[in-house]
């Protein structure tokens, strides 16, 4: 157990409040440290035990906790019992909305995925039949796990968020559906909805569970099918006025022969990171489809306990990859794979990433840089270690960068984490009868 002394909160505070931080304080040791015995709390939280035993009555009547077992040699008696949240209290739903597909995650309320599905959205469908298509998925997600309904639903969304208002901005590059998604969640479940930037989404992930656990200040690029960039300074997520903050695929840079403009950002770094751009750069050092497909072959397993889903987690409606990854994602795994053959093009990628990044720091300076998303996952260290030497000689500022450990599915797995973060914000926050009652 390695969680720090608390000192009681009642000295300060009023009884009421007290209780609350005091039972807060229990369940955030309970999330981190697993079950616990009522001597364990008293021993990490520094509580007397009279409150312990008060919060942990209170904790069992609001169904928050519950006995799970006992410990000690002779495992009798209440000293030995084990409490545990009780994590089906409140289940959880991710969403990862794509162009032309949609992944569900439905997590209990300690954030484990119970169940994943995955289904494509056809492009010529009608905004309404996306929709509805996109509702079915997640009925058939929270049936899977055995959820009547969700407590808190979190989704992530290319595009523009307004921070003033929580929505998704009627931009040129949003889709309808998307937009009809969010209102019909809203409508149809009463349940709070959290929206949130898809990149902004990966950043927590990667820093929870990803790369950047020991960073609070950090930029994620993200290089799937286009560009984007998410800022954590001083571990919180910066958002900007607009909720444009990392809109990187606009950013004006050399080697494009153009300049983007309000409605697209072609002639931005997206036009020489994005996912086209990349394979175009693929085949010009003569790297082709066949070869990645070789590649994806031999990577279709999960390289991480990160990656690794339930059964579920692979369908799809019609057969196409859950991830609906970009093709460049394969052809940089392919380079990778091929050694010395494939060295030329990934260190001319690396030169046209470190020109992004290099611009980043130039203004944030965050001193990290994690190479998000599909295609910076399949280069892993080979192409971060080759954006350093890059980045090395166009800024005097010393920038770690390092490949992204959760990849495609990192938005998924920040959604799930955003939805936890409020749930138990809800939950925990209000122990008591209104915690009880709650629809």
């Amino acid at each position: 157990m390695h969680a720090p002394r608390a000192a009681a909160a009642g000295r300060t505070a009023s009884p009421t409040t007290a209780r609350l931080i005091n039972d807060r304080l229990a369940l955030q040791l309970l999330q981190s440290e697993g079950h616990l015995t009522a001597g364990q709390l008293k021993s990490l939280t520094g509580l007397s035990r009279p409150t312990v035993a008060d919060l942990v009555e209170r904790l069992q009547e609001a169904g928050l906790i519950a006995v799970v077992g006992e410990t000690g040699a002779q495992r009798r008696g209440p000293n030995a019992r084990l409490y545990g949240i009780v994590a089906d209290r409140a289940h959880l739903v991710g969403l990862d909305l794509r162009t032309h597909s949609i992944t569900v995650a439905v997590a209990d309320l300690l954030g484990r995925v119970r169940t994943e599905h995955t289904v494509a959205i056809g492009p010529d469908s009608a905004p309404d039949t996306a929709v509805a298509t996109a509702l079915a998925a997640v009925d058939k997600a929270l049936a899977t796990a055995g959820a009547p309904a969700p407590h808190t639903i979190a989704v992530g969304a290319p595009g523009l968020v307004d921070p003033a208002t929580g929505r998704l901005a009627g931009t040129d590059w949003t889709s309808s559906w998307h937009v009809g998604l969010v209102g019909a969640l809203r409508a149809r479940t009463g349940v709070a909805v959290l929206v949130e930037n898809e990149v902004n989404l990966a950043a927590i992930a990667e820093q929870r569970d990803g790369a950047v656990r020991d960073r609070d200040t950090f930029v994620l690029l993200w290089l799937g099918h286009g560009t984007g960039a998410a800022v954590v300074l001083d571990g919180t997520l910066r958002r900007g006025a607009s909720g444009g903050t990392g809109e990187i695929g606009f950013l004006p840079v050399p080697g494009t022969g153009a300049l983007p403009s309000a409605s697209g950002c072609d002639g931005g770094f997206h036009s020489l990171a994005g996912s086209a751009a990349i394979c175009a750069l693929a085949a010009e050092h003569g790297l082709s489809p066949e070869d990645a497909a070789g590649a994806a072959d031999g990577a279709n397993g999960p390289s991480s306990e990160n990656d690794a889903v339930p059964d579920e987690a692979n369908e799809s409606s019609s057969g196409t990859e859950a991830t609906d990854g970009p093709p460049a994602e394969s052809l940089v795994r392919a380079a990778v794979a091929a050694g010395d053959a494939g060295a030329a093009f990934l260190d001319a990628l690396a030169a046209r990433i470190a020109l992004g990044v290099a611009a980043v720091c130039a203004v944030l300076d965050p001193g990290c840089v994690v190479l998000g998303g599909e295609v910076g996952r399949g280069g892993g260290a080979e192409l971060a270690d080759r954006v350093t030497s890059h980045l090395a000689r166009l800024s005097p500022l010393r920038t770690d960068v390092r490949a992204g450990a959760v990849g495609g599915r990192a938005v998924l797995l920040g959604a799930v984490l955003a939805a936890r973060d409020a749930a138990q914000n809800d939950l925990f926050g209000a122990v008591g009868p209104e915690a009880v009652t709650r629809p």
